[in-house]
């Protein structure tokens, strides 16, 4: 492709580690020379260097903001993304698809690096790749990685160790959790995918969600971030397909359509013993969700928010 996710992010984070006292971020040089950015381990984050996580997420193809919620008498704070396209930035970017285990340190990658490293079958249908000499690659995780890792995602890349980025953020961070809030989108994208939805039909996507109140620790975290995806995000998509397709889908598409909905995410993770591929994969998805077909010029809505459930999750 013409158009370098790797550059977009790379781009934004070169402008981010000009502000690293304005964003409450740190960049240092590993030893083989890899750049790593602390955007919420060490280094304390915030909402804007949230943002631009996020953004980098998107291999800059995403436009990230903030808004008030309301959720009957709760208000939170909440993201908004706006994409088009979203196959690429959403699928062949966004998505934490990337398992990074190196040693002692494990974190879920995602950014615009897995389109270099293809590690993953979802590419083989998406069809997407990167072209750049450089790898931009975010990971959520509660420790800094090492020169191991940025070794080992440069081989991946095929590009040289000082030539990879590692950002960072732990899911209790305030720039983690936003980060994870501007995943609606992405989520309902891959729910597509896994219905069998031919997701080259979307042409464009927006979608709100809650940001996580800070967590003491990384599995509360989990589980606000969780239940601020299921039971209060909302999504919107523009696609060109025939309204059939749509009527089949529409209602398998919010999280309620999951046996596992209905209970805060941390008392789920608990019940299947910690252990996420037990969980219902189609759980995975936003509470609402709005498709309009710009062929017929027809719109089609389901799902619900569940205040009850944020409120006990996120204020509680």
């Amino acid at each position: 492709m013409s158009l370098s996710l790797n550059r977009r992010a790379g781009e934004i984070l070169d402008r981010m580690s000009e502000q690293v006292e304005a964003l409450g971020i740190s960049v240092s040089t590993l030893t083989n020379g890899a750049r790593l950015v602390d955007f919420g381990v060490k280094a304390p984050g915030g909402l804007l260097a949230g943002k631009g996580l996020a953004e980098i997420c998107l291999g800059g193809l995403g436009e990230v903001s903030f808004l008030p919620l309301h959720y009957g008498d709760v208000s939170l704070t909440g993201v908004s993304v706006a994409i088009d396209g979203p196959v690429l930035p959403c699928l062949g970017s966004q998505y934490a698809g990337w398992k990074i285990h190196r040693g002692k340190f494990f974190a879920m990658g995602s950014g615009p690096a897995r389109a270099l490293a293809r590690t993953e079958e979802l590419f083989e249908t998406i069809r997407i790749q990167d072209t750049a000499d450089s790898a931009v690659l975010v990971l959520e995780s509660g420790r800094l990685p090492t020169e191991e890792v940025a070794d080992y995602v440069a081989e991946k890349c095929g590009v040289k160790s000082d030539r990879v980025s590692l950002a960072v953020a732990s899911t209790r961070s305030v720039a983690g959790a936003v980060q994870i809030a501007a995943r609606s989108v992405e989520t309902a994208m891959h729910k597509l995918l896994e219905l069998d939805f031919d997701v080259t039909k979307a042409l464009s996507g927006f979608g709100v969600c809650p940001i996580a109140t800070p967590a003491a620790d990384d599995m509360v975290a989990i589980g606000r971030t969780n239940d601020c995806v299921l039971y209060g995000s909302e999504v919107f998509l523009t696609i060109s397909a025939a309204d059939t397709e749509i009527e089949t889908l529409i209602d398998k598409i919010p999280s309620c359509s999951s046996r596992d909905y209905g209970q805060l995410f941390g008392e789920l993770f608990k019940r299947y013993d910690g252990d996420f591929y037990k969980i219902d994969p189609f759980l995975f998805s936003p509470a609402k969700i709005t498709i309009t077909n710009a062929v017929s010029g027809r719109t089609y809505r389901a799902g619900r928010f569940n205040a009850e459930l944020l409120q006990s999750s996120l204020l509680g």
